[in-house]
């Protein structure tokens, strides 16, 4: 008995799939690759940076999300999944309207003010990360991109600048990050990974 293949999505047909679950996918050369929950450690990061945001009085909470904002990116290797899930993301305004139905930023809207990434254990999240991620971020045009990284208790923070993600600073300890976008009221990479205010 010969087995038929199965077809490749395309991106189109990936936002039309529904398969009665909450799972999140990434598709990767046309398949679906389910996402595994979050971990405890990553999720609190995230969680407490959306805090420290929203409550610096500079943006609506409306605007930042977690762990739920897809979005289509370019796919630079032959292996790099179409959509990702950024720990955290800051919508532009005009967002609101254009996710109403799906919470899914496609290459024609305008790309998030931020994405941050908490890197995984491991080698393939560092990768991941530090590597793909931030090349096709690039490429979507995201202005500042964040790697939070736990297990070097380290926060990176990266602008665009000519279709290129340039450092503006690694924070360790107590140095207070700077932001080329968000005041961050003298928040230290300490504060961050011990959940302090």
């Amino acid at each position: 008995m010969v087995q038929a293949r199965k077809q490749k999505l395309t991106f189109e047909e990936y936002l039309a799939y529904e398969d009665n679950t909450d799972n999140r996918y990434e598709l990767i050369d046309g398949e679906l690759v389910t996402l595994p929950p979050e971990s405890e450690p990553n999720n609190f990061i995230a969680y407490y940076l959306l805090l420290i945001l929203a409550n610096g009085g500079f943006l609506t909470p409306r605007l930042i999300r977690i762990h739920s904002c897809e979005l289509q990116v370019p796919i630079l290797h032959g292996d790099d999944a179409a959509n990702r899930y950024p720990d955290l993301v800051i919508l532009q305004p005009e967002h609101i309207l254009l996710t109403a139905s799906r919470l899914t930023i496609t290459l024609d809207m305008p790309p998030p003010q931020l994405v941050v990434e908490v890197v995984s254990p491991g080698r393939v999240g560092r990768e991941r990360d530090y590597i793909r991620k931030r090349a096709q971020y690039a490429a979507r045009g995201i202005p500042e991109y964040w790697i939070v990284d736990p297990q070097e208790q380290l926060i990176a923070v990266f602008r665009l600048e000519s279709g290129q993600y340039v450092e503006v600073g690694i924070f360790q300890g107590t140095q207070a990050m700077q932001s080329p976008t968000f005041p961050l009221l003298n928040l230290t990479a300490g504060q961050v990974f011990a959940g302090e205010f």
